[in-house]
Protein backbone atom coordinates (compact mmCIF):
# COMPACT_ATOMS: atom_id res chain seq x y z
CA UNK A 1 0.00 0.00 0.00
CA UNK A 2 1.63 3.48 -1.03
CA UNK A 3 1.36 6.76 1.11
CA UNK A 4 -1.47 7.65 -1.15
CA UNK A 5 -3.65 5.32 0.55
CA UNK A 6 -6.19 6.06 3.58
CA UNK A 7 -5.19 4.93 6.69
CA UNK A 8 -8.69 3.90 8.69
CA UNK A 9 -8.89 2.41 11.81
CA UNK A 10 -12.76 0.34 13.18
CA UNK A 11 -13.76 0.90 16.41
CA UNK A 12 -16.91 -1.22 17.48
CA UNK A 13 -17.81 -3.53 20.38
CA UNK A 14 -19.73 -5.81 17.64
CA UNK A 15 -17.33 -8.42 16.15
CA UNK A 16 -20.04 -9.07 13.28
CA UNK A 17 -20.07 -5.10 12.45
CA UNK A 18 -16.13 -5.83 12.27
CA UNK A 19 -16.62 -7.90 9.73
CA UNK A 20 -18.36 -6.31 7.79
CA UNK A 21 -16.02 -3.05 7.76
CA UNK A 22 -12.73 -5.52 7.74
CA UNK A 23 -14.60 -7.25 4.62
CA UNK A 24 -15.44 -3.93 2.86
CA UNK A 25 -12.07 -1.98 3.12
CA UNK A 26 -10.16 -5.33 2.01
CA UNK A 27 -12.54 -4.96 -1.32
CA UNK A 28 -11.56 -1.25 -1.70
CA UNK A 29 -7.92 -0.01 -2.94
CA UNK A 30 -7.91 3.32 -1.40
CA UNK A 31 -8.40 2.29 2.22
CA UNK A 32 -5.58 0.74 4.47
CA UNK A 33 -6.88 -0.45 7.56
CA UNK A 34 -4.72 0.04 10.37
CA UNK A 35 -6.30 -1.57 13.51
CA UNK A 36 -9.42 -2.68 14.43
CA UNK A 37 -10.61 -1.90 18.26
CA UNK A 38 -13.34 -3.21 20.24
CA UNK A 39 -13.68 0.10 22.63
CA UNK A 40 -12.75 3.62 22.61
CA UNK A 41 -9.80 3.17 25.38
CA UNK A 42 -8.07 0.70 23.04
CA UNK A 43 -8.79 3.41 19.90
CA UNK A 44 -7.55 5.93 22.18
CA UNK A 45 -4.22 4.01 22.97
CA UNK A 46 -3.69 2.95 19.41
CA UNK A 47 -4.23 6.51 18.23
CA UNK A 48 -1.33 7.89 20.94
CA UNK A 49 1.04 5.16 20.06
CA UNK A 50 0.71 5.33 15.97
CA UNK A 51 0.34 8.85 15.55
CA UNK A 52 -3.07 8.83 14.27
CA UNK A 53 -4.99 7.99 11.11
CA UNK A 54 -6.82 9.72 8.45
CA UNK A 55 -9.92 8.28 8.87
CA UNK A 56 -12.20 6.55 11.52
CA UNK A 57 -15.11 3.81 11.29
CA UNK A 58 -16.76 4.69 15.16
CA UNK A 59 -20.04 2.90 16.13
CA UNK A 60 -21.99 5.26 18.56
CA UNK A 61 -23.56 2.96 21.00
CA UNK A 62 -20.94 1.49 22.52
CA UNK A 63 -20.74 0.18 26.57
CA UNK A 64 -18.47 2.58 29.12
CA UNK A 65 -18.19 5.70 26.54
CA UNK A 66 -20.01 6.55 23.26
CA UNK A 67 -18.57 7.10 19.92
CA UNK A 68 -19.75 10.55 20.05
CA UNK A 69 -18.09 11.35 23.33
CA UNK A 70 -14.68 9.79 22.31
CA UNK A 71 -14.60 11.62 19.30
CA UNK A 72 -15.48 14.99 21.09
CA UNK A 73 -12.51 14.31 23.39
CA UNK A 74 -9.92 14.14 20.81
CA UNK A 75 -7.61 17.16 20.03
CA UNK A 76 -7.19 16.29 16.86
CA UNK A 77 -9.68 14.35 15.50
CA UNK A 78 -9.48 12.66 11.74
CA UNK A 79 -12.22 12.18 9.63
CA UNK A 80 -15.06 10.36 10.73
CA UNK A 81 -17.68 7.94 9.88
CA UNK A 82 -20.21 7.08 12.00
CA UNK A 83 -21.57 3.59 12.24
CA UNK A 84 -25.16 2.16 13.90
CA UNK A 85 -28.22 0.88 14.16
CA UNK A 86 -30.03 3.62 15.63
CA UNK A 87 -31.25 6.18 13.08
CA UNK A 88 -31.79 8.84 15.57
CA UNK A 89 -28.62 9.39 16.31
CA UNK A 90 -28.32 10.60 12.65
CA UNK A 91 -28.45 14.39 13.95
CA UNK A 92 -25.65 14.45 16.16
CA UNK A 93 -23.72 12.97 13.92
CA UNK A 94 -23.87 15.34 11.63
CA UNK A 95 -23.15 18.06 14.16
CA UNK A 96 -20.03 16.58 15.01
CA UNK A 97 -18.98 17.18 11.05
CA UNK A 98 -19.25 13.95 10.13
CA UNK A 99 -18.20 12.95 7.32
CA UNK A 100 -20.87 10.35 6.91
CA UNK A 101 -23.33 8.73 9.24
CA UNK A 102 -24.03 5.15 8.28
CA UNK A 103 -26.82 2.63 9.32
CA UNK A 104 -26.29 -0.86 10.25
CA UNK A 105 -26.80 -3.67 8.21
CA UNK A 106 -24.17 -1.15 6.05
CA UNK A 107 -24.43 -2.27 2.23
CA UNK A 108 -21.26 -2.23 0.24
CA UNK A 109 -22.68 0.30 -2.21
CA UNK A 110 -23.58 2.85 0.48
CA UNK A 111 -20.07 2.39 2.43
CA UNK A 112 -18.52 3.37 -1.52
CA UNK A 113 -20.88 6.56 -1.47
CA UNK A 114 -19.51 7.35 2.28
CA UNK A 115 -15.52 6.78 0.86
CA UNK A 116 -16.26 8.95 -2.10
CA UNK A 117 -17.11 11.94 0.20
CA UNK A 118 -13.77 11.10 2.20
CA UNK A 119 -11.91 11.23 -1.08
CA UNK A 120 -14.17 14.80 -2.07
CA UNK A 121 -13.37 15.78 1.04
CA UNK A 122 -9.61 15.88 1.08
CA UNK A 123 -9.39 17.67 -2.83
CA UNK A 124 -11.75 17.10 -5.09
CA UNK A 125 -11.79 13.23 -7.15
CA UNK A 126 -8.40 13.87 -8.31
CA UNK A 127 -5.44 13.89 -5.71
CA UNK A 128 -2.22 14.04 -6.38
CA UNK A 129 -0.94 11.58 -9.25
CA UNK A 130 -4.12 9.83 -8.88
CA UNK A 131 -7.52 10.02 -9.45
CA UNK A 132 -10.42 7.96 -8.25
CA UNK A 133 -12.56 5.80 -10.42
CA UNK A 134 -15.61 3.81 -9.15
CA UNK A 135 -16.72 1.15 -11.68
CA UNK A 136 -20.00 -0.68 -10.76
CA UNK A 137 -19.25 -1.42 -7.03
CA UNK A 138 -15.46 -0.84 -6.82
CA UNK A 139 -13.35 1.78 -6.41
CA UNK A 140 -10.06 1.76 -8.68
CA UNK A 141 -7.27 4.19 -8.36
CA UNK A 142 -5.69 5.15 -11.40
CA UNK A 143 -2.32 7.05 -11.69
CA UNK A 144 -3.08 9.92 -14.08
CA UNK A 145 -0.16 9.32 -15.99
CA UNK A 146 -1.04 5.83 -17.11
CA UNK A 147 -4.52 6.84 -18.73
CA UNK A 148 -4.37 7.48 -22.51
CA UNK A 149 -7.53 8.51 -23.33
CA UNK A 150 -11.36 8.67 -22.30
CA UNK A 151 -13.94 8.62 -24.11
CA UNK A 152 -17.28 9.77 -23.82
CA UNK A 153 -19.83 6.62 -23.95
CA UNK A 154 -23.47 8.18 -23.21
CA UNK A 155 -23.56 8.77 -19.49
CA UNK A 156 -20.34 7.49 -18.82
CA UNK A 157 -16.51 7.98 -19.70
CA UNK A 158 -14.31 5.02 -21.09
CA UNK A 159 -10.79 5.38 -19.33
CA UNK A 160 -8.21 3.14 -21.21
CA UNK A 161 -4.98 1.91 -19.16
CA UNK A 162 -2.12 -0.02 -19.76
CA UNK A 163 -3.60 -3.04 -19.42
CA UNK A 164 -7.88 -1.98 -19.17
CA UNK A 165 -10.60 0.15 -19.62
CA UNK A 166 -12.64 1.09 -16.91
CA UNK A 167 -15.98 2.58 -17.50
CA UNK A 168 -17.42 4.98 -15.06
CA UNK A 169 -20.40 7.48 -14.60
CA UNK A 170 -19.43 10.82 -15.44
CA UNK A 171 -20.86 13.85 -17.92
CA UNK A 172 -17.33 13.99 -20.43
CA UNK A 173 -17.04 17.64 -19.55
CA UNK A 174 -17.14 16.94 -16.21
CA UNK A 175 -14.19 13.83 -16.09
CA UNK A 176 -11.74 16.03 -18.42
CA UNK A 177 -11.70 19.16 -16.18
CA UNK A 178 -10.07 17.03 -13.61
CA UNK A 179 -7.16 16.51 -15.48
CA UNK A 180 -3.98 17.93 -15.98
CA UNK A 181 -2.79 20.22 -18.96
CA UNK A 182 -1.11 17.26 -20.95
CA UNK A 183 -4.78 15.89 -21.46
CA UNK A 184 -6.11 17.84 -24.82
CA UNK A 185 -9.57 16.72 -26.49
CA UNK A 186 -9.07 15.58 -30.18
CA UNK A 187 -12.81 15.24 -31.06
CA UNK A 188 -16.07 15.90 -29.57
CA UNK A 189 -16.05 12.42 -27.93
CA UNK A 190 -12.29 12.18 -27.15
CA UNK A 191 -9.63 13.76 -25.09
CA UNK A 192 -5.94 11.92 -24.69
CA UNK A 193 -2.67 12.24 -22.88
CA UNK A 194 -0.50 13.79 -25.33
CA UNK A 195 2.87 11.91 -23.73
CA UNK A 196 1.13 8.77 -24.60
CA UNK A 197 1.38 9.89 -28.58
CA UNK A 198 3.30 8.25 -30.88
CA UNK A 199 2.29 9.28 -34.29
CA UNK A 200 0.23 12.00 -35.90
CA UNK A 201 -1.28 11.54 -39.46
CA UNK A 202 -4.41 13.33 -41.20
CA UNK A 203 -7.10 13.53 -38.82
CA UNK A 204 -5.55 10.84 -36.94
CA UNK A 205 -3.80 10.48 -33.56
CA UNK A 206 -1.64 7.33 -32.73
CA UNK A 207 -1.14 6.18 -29.51
CA UNK A 208 0.27 2.94 -28.96
CA UNK A 209 -1.89 0.55 -30.95
CA UNK A 210 -5.35 3.01 -30.81
CA UNK A 211 -6.08 5.14 -33.59
CA UNK A 212 -8.01 8.76 -32.22
CA UNK A 213 -9.63 10.90 -34.02
CA UNK A 214 -8.90 14.57 -34.91
CA UNK A 215 -12.49 16.57 -35.03
CA UNK A 216 -12.21 19.18 -37.55
CA UNK A 217 -13.32 21.65 -34.65
CA UNK A 218 -10.38 20.61 -32.69
CA UNK A 219 -7.92 19.98 -34.87
CA UNK A 220 -6.14 23.95 -34.28
CA UNK A 221 -6.03 23.49 -30.66
CA UNK A 222 -4.61 20.11 -31.04
CA UNK A 223 -1.68 21.64 -33.65
CA UNK A 224 -1.12 24.35 -31.45
CA UNK A 225 -0.82 21.91 -28.19
CA UNK A 226 1.91 19.86 -30.50
CA UNK A 227 4.01 23.59 -31.80
CA UNK A 228 2.86 22.46 -34.88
Amino acid sequence: MNNTAISCLIVDDELSSQKVLQHFIAQTEVLELKQTCSNTQEAYKFLQLKNGVDLLFLDINMPQQSGFDFYKSLKHAPLVIFTTAYPQYAVEGFEVSATDYLLKPISYERFLSAIGKVINGRSGNATGNFIILKENKTLHKVAVDDISFIEAFGDYVKVQLPDKTITTHSTFSNFISQLPSNFIRTHKSFSINLNKMTQLSGNQITLDSYKIPIGQTYKAKVLEALNL
